[in-house]
């Protein structure tokens, strides 16, 4: 597993068009909203923005292979959320954990000092769980019926945060999730 995580590279999305387009096209993304983008999508999405308005987008690789794809939304806001998508040779091997790690660290080192970074995910994607729950993020809500998906299901959604003074003093504040029934 060490190995697979070394020499993992963070690289700035810098309008990289046909290889968005074919990373996004060549793995099913089980657990997003959008299994199965299509190029029309992901080149009206680009031109719309949405891979950097109020947002960063970086590149994760590993020996000049892109592996993986980071974004940061909201990055002007205080409180920014992510998605990462990692292809299938990168899953399962620690990847994640050290990219969301990565990340964590950018974002609460820029300037404007956030205060927390917030992530979702399905209730059924037990691989991000458990990653987000190693790299520090705590629970805090269970979303019933919340994760629309394009085929017209939909599941329960998890939420999960990590706050700048945990991400401070490397420890894990819990939540005061039962002080009251209501």
């Amino acid at each position: 597993m060490k190995d697979r995580v070394k020499n993992l590279q963070f690289t700035k999305f810098q309008n990289e068009l046909d290889d968005l387009v074919s990373f996004l096209t060549d793995t099913a993304w089980e657990y997003h909203s959008n299994p199965t983008p299509e190029k029309k999508q992901i080149v009206e999405q680009y031109h719309n923005g949405w891979y950097q308005d109020d947002r960063e987008t970086y590149w994760i690789e590993q020996e000049n292979e892109k592996i993986g794809l980071l974004m940061i939304h909201d990055i002007n806001d205080t409180i920014p959320l992510f998605d990462i998508k990692l292809s299938k040779i990168a899953r399962g091997n620690g990847i994640g954990t050290k990219a969301v790690h990565w990340m964590t660290d950018y974002t609460f080192s820029l300037p404007d000092k956030k205060i927390r970074i917030e992530a979702y995910t399905r209730s059924d994607n037990l691989q991000m769980r458990k990653t987000l729950y190693k790299c520090g993020f705590v629970k805090e809500g269970y979303l019933r019926s919340a994760w629309e998906n394009s085929d017209g299901t939909v599941n329960d959604s998890i939420c999960y945060a990590i706050i700048r003074t945990d991400w401070e003093n490397k420890k894990t504040t819990p939540i005061k999730f039962d002080d009251f029934p209501f």
